[in-house]
């Protein structure tokens, strides 16, 4: 996952600085700074706010695709589609909630909160579910309905 050089190359391209991309998200400079140096990892709604910003797709940004921008790309992720998804692409490898969190290196009340739409899936174990089932973030997100997997 190698989103920070992509975060600088946007934010360089439209003449920004750190701070101009920290009041977008409203967040501090270093914190932002932290997020383009991977020291922090970046949550799910700032990747979603920033690629709303630049009008780029979640996939694009965390480096699973080239395709910049999906059609009918929807602006805000949702808790209810992420949570079925989940659950849909788990039970269609054949896991349980406890295998896809040894693949997380979790624990599978983790994956019983994102499924139970307690809380956001964090931005290393999306990556990693995407990569490994070659799956969209977007989609996954409900940010698109098409493409459900990578090319």
């Amino acid at each position: 996952m190698n989103y920070g050089i992509k975060l600088k190359e946007l934010r360089t391209s439209e003449l920004l600085t750190q701070k101009d991309i920290a009041n977008i998200l409203s967040i501090s400079r270093s914190t932002y700074k932290d997020y383009e140096l991977q020291i922090k990892i970046i949550p799910i709604n700032h990747l979603n706010i920033l690629c709303n910003y630049f009008h780029i797709s979640i996939d694009y940004l965390l480096g699973l695709t080239s395709i910049k921008q999906y059609k009918n790309q929807k602006d805000n992720f949702s808790y209810d589609i992420f949570a079925n998804r989940l659950k849909e692409l788990r039970k269609g490898n054949k896991l349980t909630q406890e295998n896809l969190a040894n693949i997380l290196n979790t624990t599978h009340s983790v994956i019983s909160d994102y499924e139970n739409k307690k809380k956001i899936i964090s931005t290393p174990f999306l990556y990693t579910i995407c990569k490994k089932y070659n799956i969209s973030a977007d989609y996954l997100l409900g940010k698109i309905n098409d493409p459900k997997y990578l090319r």
